[in-house]
């Protein structure tokens, strides 16, 4: 399964953390992120993530690309709500895409580990039907 990963710089670390202690689910699938993310989460796991441009350089609407065209099966994306970003557009654009798309998104922490888990259960092979 395709998995992308964005995380406002308030939450890079919590995503290390989290990339950490699922790295064992996470290793048996593809893994794409916006470019520091991306970065972060390879140095903390040694895991291989298809790196996209900075969020706010264009990664948002990399990422954005593959779940309209329905390449990207769960998508985590550890927001700040109570941090204003200025490429906020970008941020409301893949919840938006992913909500019309039918792709599961994990905007917190709870969340992430529900659907890390069920991924590492089966249950979203569902998701083989749309490919």
């Amino acid at each position: 399964m395709n998995i992308g990963f964005v995380a406002h710089d308030s939450k890079k670390k919590l995503m290390q953390n989290f990339c950490i202690a699922y790295r064992g689910i996470l290793s048996k699938n593809e893994l794409f992120a916006t470019g520091t993310t991306g970065r972060l989460i390879e140095e903390a796991t040694n895991l291989s993530v298809h790196k996209y441009l900075a969020g706010h350089l264009g990664g948002c609407q990399q990422l954005g690309a593959q779940i309209e065209h329905n390449e990207m099966d769960l998508v985590i994306f550890l927001r700040d709500p109570l941090t204003a970003k200025s490429h906020e557009p970008d941020v409301n654009n893949i919840v938006r895409i992913c909500d019309a798309n039918n792709i599961p998104l994990a905007t917190n922490l709870a969340t992430a580990e529900l659907l890390i888990k069920s991924l590492d259960r089966g249950d979203l092979e569902w998701r083989d039907m749309y490919k």
